[in-house]
């Protein structure tokens, strides 16, 4: 069953401390996860903070982790890919994580390849 993304209003920024009760995982597993980019954060809110959007069912999503390598590898800041996900996109109808959550992960990492 897939979950659709809401609006980016409709999330939540979880800090660190957020991320150790949500993935309830050790602040050293949860700095792995980040820096190993399996999840992507962001300071705009104040603190180091990641889009509550990006965990399902207590963990990261799975189709996240190479979404932002390309991104990335395209020369995207954090805060470039996350905009990225989040924003609309023409081609595939509706954010980049909202077809990440619908399992269509293959046309997600198409656009994005395309961007670099």
């Amino acid at each position: 069953m897939s979950e659709t993304a809401p609006e980016s209003t409709d999330f939540e920024w979880l800090t660190l401390p957020d991320l150790v009760d949500v993935l309830d995982e050790p602040l050293g597993r949860v700095r792995r996860l980040i820096a190993e980019q399996y999840l992507v954060g962001s300071q705009r809110t104040g603190s180091f903070a990641v889009p509550s959007i990006f965990i399902v069912d207590g963990s990261p999503l799975s189709s996240l982790r190479g979404t932002i390598i390309v991104l990335t590898d395209a020369g995207f800041t954090d805060d470039e890919v996350i905009d990225w996900l989040l924003s609309e996109d023409d081609e595939l109808g509706r954010s980049p994580i909202a077809a990440l959550l619908d399992g269509h992960k293959s046309a997600v990492r198409r656009v994005a390849r395309a961007l670099g």
